[in-house]
């Protein structure tokens, strides 16, 4: 495997859902790009319930920015036909890489529940992204270096295709070991990048890495971090992804009685984080992807503490 040499970053927006929102989005957009990011992830809801407004944000990076944007897809209730037209559809806006995800539940069904449609896994979905742009654009002309005018015939263009990763287990999953099978399967099917789940702990990471390496996945596995900036929203994501409560950043928010104070405890605590994993990898897929709940502010203040961004200057005159 050849690990990259410079770590890299990257940031996950989802779709606003107000006008006041989507001004707020576009300020972050602009900061967020000029940051050089390796790519920008949007969100999709279920059943497609962000479709327009997810393929409004995936359009204005690729027509106005020159960062990779990446589209999530999910498996819920989605048939063969209508996951097939979707990915054709941001392939012909020239999207190229995807995040591809089974989903939860939608509101008001529970697990076991038929609400996955015709595709039952990520893996399926990962297979159905590489058949629609394999049949879409089987071959391109390429020119041969030396020979003006000459052309050489080679495959389609490939995708880049990620998947999630659980450093601290599915919910579902019934074992560490079931959770690395379905990583493997999901590399197996064409995956080349997964994007971990968030975790509060390096060890978390680190831990699994060298068990998922071990395991035999070889493609990169990027550490998903994001900076808490409030006990209410820690508790928030932890009930949203079933993680365990992290008592000790959960007593060091609440300890501050402000929410500058607060929000400066989540930073720190990101900024250590990532430190931490960008140390521990050794070099073994370097890099860091930002969960950025739209705001640019605390996700920069995390990167330059991790120095992957300049620290701001103020120049005097």
């Amino acid at each position: 495997m050849t690990a990259l040499q410079t770590p890299t970053f990257s940031f996950e927006l989802y779709p606003p859902r107000s006008a006041a929102a989507e001004q707020t989005l576009l300020r972050s957009i602009e900061h967020l790009v000029a940051a050089g990011p390796e790519f920008i992830s949007v969100t999709y809801g279920a059943n497609g319930s962000s479709r327009n407004s997810s393929l409004a944000v995936l359009l204005r990076l690729l027509e106005q920015t020159d960062v990779s944007a990446m589209a999530h897809l999910t498996c819920v209730g989605s048939s063969y036909a209508d996951a097939t037209r979707l990915i054709r559809e941001f392939l012909d806006a020239g999207v190229t890489s995807f995040l591809a995800l089974r989903g939860d539940p939608p509101a008001g069904a529970v697990e076991g529940d038929r609400f996955l449609g015709d595709l039952g896994s990520a893996g399926e979905l990962v297979q159905l992204i590489h058949r629609v742009q394999a049949e879409r654009d089987q071959f391109s002309l390429n020119d041969i270096p030396g020979f003006p005018g000459a052309k050489r015939l080679s495959s389609g263009h490939k995708v880049t295709i990620a998947v999630a990763a659980f450093p601290n287990g599915h919910p579902r999953s019934r074992s560490v070991e079931q959770d690395l099978d379905t990583l493997l399967a999901k590399e197996a099917a064409g995956a080349n990048l997964a994007i971990t789940q968030l975790f509060f702990h390096a060890d978390d990471y680190l831990g699994f890495l060298d068990k998922a390496r071990a395991a035999g996945v070889t493609m990169r596995i990027l550490p998903g971090i994001m900076p808490v900036l409030s006990p209410q929203r820690l508790r928030r994501i932890v009930q949203l992804t079933d993680e365990t409560l992290p008592t000790d950043l959960l007593r060091r928010l609440e300890a501050e009685r402000t929410p500058e104070g607060q929000a400066a405890v989540g930073i720190e605590h990101a900024i250590d984080l990532g430190s931490a994993v960008l140390e521990g990898t050794g070099g073994d897929s370097p890099g860091i992807h930002l969960y950025t709940f739209n705001q640019h502010e605390a996700v920069l203040d995390v990167l330059r503490g991790c120095r992957l961004l300049e620290p701001v200057t103020t120049e005097h005159n």
